[in-house]
Parts: structure tokens; sequence; C-alpha cells
């Protein structure tokens, strides 16, 4: 019987002493969990978050519709000699739409030999900017996302987040109307340089009348008049979606709430006529002078006139009284 195996120590091992111990797997589920419960979901019940959702599959859909294509013709060139004709000539063609680098054999009906005939046209251009855009428009759009979830409160704040996505939204939009024009046209011109009849006129062996060419399958575009689509949505969502942003700003809100200056309004003639007369009249009272009832004034002045005129009346009265009853108390005092 052999003895186990010892440490330094002198004591022996348990039995899973030496086994590597399996990570614990309720940390990572815990901290999913505490993930998912700070995650605000429900903005992406709104219009801001439910686009950038459509944004996020629609981006998707552009840029794989056109990076991913690949395509093929067939045509077919029947020599007057019958062994040299090529009935099944394939012609293939994918992303980036480099054409000028394709070509294929073509029998010449004159000799065993075969011809090398390339196509004609760089496209990739157009098409890998179409391309570029939609993996950014993909990349922004799952950031916005995340930020959207899990970081709202923080894009809110200060106004800079909004902002920030206001600006990239912008660029986005009109990336996608340079972009999708371009391949529209870019696609355009792939058609016309992969279009069977086309290629056939830059075959030697056709522009004998004793041979006969002839086209047997036409390339199949769907997937590339799809990528135009596409684009052309996605330049309609970002588009629409400045307008939700914006409003995240509380550019809108501000301007509403401001209250408009306000100026004092300018007093009526009337109520100048009224101080003046009054203000007047307080000053005449106060001097001891009686106010000008040659002018219209209101009723304190009419007043006070009238009251003026009833006095003096009563003064001339008593002098009058005075001056006739004078010489009668003479008369009798004689």
């Amino acid at each position: 019987m052999v003895a186990p195996k010892t440490n330094t120590q002198g004591v022996a091992p348990k039995p899973n002493q030496w086994k590597t111990p399996l990570p614990d797997t309720r940390d990572l589920e815990k901290a999913v969990n505490t993930l998912v419960t700070r995650g605000r979901f429900g903005v992406l019940k709104v219009p801001l978050g439910f686009i950038k959702v459509l944004q996020w599959f629609f981006a998707i859909f552009a840029f794989s519709t056109c990076g991913s294509y690949s395509g093929m013709f067939k045509i077919a060139v029947e020599c007057k000699s019958w062994v040299q004709s090529d009935l099944s000539i394939e012609v293939e063609f994918e992303y980036p739409f480099r054409l000028h680098q394709e070509y294929f054999d073509a029998p010449t009906c004159k000799s065993e030999y075969k011809e090398r005939v390339f196509l004609t046209g760089d496209y990739s251009s157009s098409a890998e900017f179409f391309v570029t855009i939609g993996v950014f428009a993909f990349l922004y759009s799952t950031a916005a996302l995340t930020i959207y979830v899990f970081f709202f409160e923080k894009y809110k704040e200060n106004n800079k987040g909004p902002l920030i996505d206001l600006g990239v939204t912008g660029v986005f939009a009109f990336m996608w109307l340079v972009s999708s024009a371009a391949w529209a046209k870019g696609l355009s011109n792939v058609k016309t340089a992969t279009n069977p009849d086309e290629v056939i006129t830059m075959i030697n062996a056709c522009e004998d009348d004793e041979n006969r060419c002839r086209e047997v399958h036409d390339p199949v575009m769907s997937g590339l008049n799809t990528s135009v689509a596409f684009g052309f949505i996605n330049l309609v969502l970002w588009a629409g979606n400045l307008w939700f942003i914006y409003r995240e700003t509380g550019i809108i809100a501000d301007s509403v709430l401001a209250p408009p200056p306000q100026e004092k309004p300018a007093a009526p003639d009337a109520h100048v006529k009224q101080g003046a007369n009054e203000q007047e009249t307080y000053t005449n009272k106060q001097a001891g002078h009686s106010p000008d009832c040659s002018q219209e004034g209101y009723p304190q002045v009419r007043r006070q006139c009238s009251g003026n005129k009833m006095l003096q009346q009563d003064v001339q009265y008593s002098q009058g009284s005075n001056q006739q009853g004078a010489p009668t108390s003479f008369s009798n005092h004689m």
C-alpha cells in the first residue's frame, strides 16, 4: 500500500486541496441583477428611446445588405465551330465593387485559346463610405441606448448629454443623406457595368456576325436595392429624432417659461389731466389762492368756485344793506 503524499509540514493534503476552485457564478448573477435593476427600460417606450432602437436595427440592415453582397451573371458564346463555344461563362463580383479587378475568360472562336476580359469601373469609394456610416451609426446607437437605460440622470445633467447627442445626431443625419445619395449613384453604375448586354460588347468574338452571344442569367440586385432603401430610411429616422433630442435640451421650456419683459404702461391723458388739476387745487388751497374758475375742472374745483361766488354775493349784499341803512338812521337822529 502506497502512503499518500505529504506537504512540507508532513500533513497529508485533503482530497480537493490541489483542485482549482471554480468561479462563483452567484457574484456574476448578482452584478447582472443589480445592473438590470438600475436600468430605466421605460425610456425605450418613449420616442427618444424607441427611435434609437429603430436606428440601431436599420443601421445593421443597411451595412449588412451592402457589405455582404456577392453577385454573378452568366453569358454564352456560340462560335461557328461548336467545339470552340462556351455556353456557360460565369462572371462573379462582390463588395466593395472594384469591378476593374474582376475578369473572365471568353473564347476567341478562332483557336482553342481564350481571351481574358475585365469588367470596367471602380465603385468601392461610395460603397465603402455607405458601409462605414452604417457601422459607426450602429456603434453610436448602441452607446446611446446604454446611456439612456443606465445613465439617464447623468445624461440630463447640465444639458451636456442632450446637446452632444443633438450635435452627433445632426452629423449622422447629414452623413446618411450624403452616403445614401452617393451609393444610389454608385449602384446605378454597378448595374450598368454588370449588365450582360454591356459585357457582351467587350468580347471580340461577339463582333463577328457568324458567332452568337447571349445572356443566360442576370445578376440579382434586390439586396443592393434594399440597402439603398435602408439608407434613406435611416436618413428619415436620424433627421426626425433631432426634434425629440432637441426637446430634451430644455431650450424650448426655457423660452416658454421665461416671462416677457414688462414695460411700465404710460398714463392716459385723462389721468394726467386729473392729476394736474388735483395738484393745482391742493396747491391753491395751501397758498390761500382761489382756483381758476375759467377752466373746466373736476367737482372739487367747481364746488370751491361756487362757494367763492356765494361768499362774494353775501359780502356785496351786506355792504349794500349797510349803505342804505345809514341815511335812515341819520334822519331819525335828526
